[in-house]
């Protein structure tokens, strides 16, 4: 005879009681955590990008703010930057200034009284030509301003004494002899430069140098100047020649 549990199905007790809800609450549990899971993700990241949205927004106003400041204030800088242009071109152009007038008050000073100078050229930088003093093959060779002196003297030490008395010209860095020669020309030296430079009779000495300033700087003022001022002469000529031609 077969054994029967008179037990109702929902009093059993044990392996043999059966589930009351049944496997569909986990599972319905499992998805709402699931679900839970999601939303909260999904908020975070939400957040998050809000977030990051008002820190580029406000950076942007950052940004536009500063630039507008920056273009307000452009004009003082370019103010500044011009100010500083012009003190720089200014104080290259006081730098690079020669003062002829110490050099030549030295020269009066330090020129013994044997010595007659017939001929003074200057050049204010390397390249340029003194003129008719004759020393332009040592002064291609000096860097900076120079002195170029020719005259008389009465003998080849008097030369050799003019040329150490000129070395103590402040600025000097070197005395170039281009020439010196003895020739008897029967007289003192004249004063007015007729003919060679040197007066007849008596012996006398003939010599031509170059006193270097190769330290200095060489002045630029010369060279801004001379360019814009040849224009106005060319205009001028110009018109004049028009207007003859008119009234021819």
């Amino acid at each position: 005879m077969r054994p029967v549990n008179l037990i109702p199905p929902d009093l059993r007790r044990g392996d043999s009681a059966p589930l009351r809800t049944g496997p569909l609450v986990y599972i319905v549990l499992g998805a709402l955590a699931l679900v839970l899971v999601g939303v909260t993700m999904l908020v975070l990241t939400t957040n998050k990008i809000s977030d990051r949205k008002a820190e580029v927004a406000q950076l942007h106003r950052e940004d536009a703010a500063a630039k507008a400041k920056a273009e307000r204030l452009a004009a003082y800088t370019q103010f500044q930057a011009m100010s500083e242009q012009r003190l720089a071109t200014v104080q290259s152009l006081a730098d690079s200034r020669f003062d002829w007038e110490r050099v030549l008050r030295e020269l009066a000073l330090v020129l013994p009284k044997n010595v007659w100078l017939n001929n003074l050229g200057a050049s204010a930088s390397a390249g340029e030509s003194a003129g008719e003093s004759g020393g332009g093959g040592l002064t291609g060779s000096v860097q900076g301003p120079s002195l170029e002196l020719s005259g008389c003297t009465t003998s080849q030490d008097a030369v050799a004494v003019f040329v150490t008395a000129l070395k103590d010209i402040d600025g000097v860095t070197r005395v170039g002899l281009e020439s010196s020669t003895t020739a008897d020309s029967g007289g003192a030296p004249a004063a007015d430069g007729g003919g060679s430079g040197c007066a007849a009779g008596g012996t006398s000495t003939e010599f031509s140098l170059v006193v270097a300033f190769d330290a200095a700087p060489a002045p630029i003022a010369a060279e801004t100047t001379a360019e814009p001022s040849a224009a106005p002469e060319a205009g001028a000529e110009g018109e004049s020649e028009s207007e003859s031609s008119e009234g021819g």
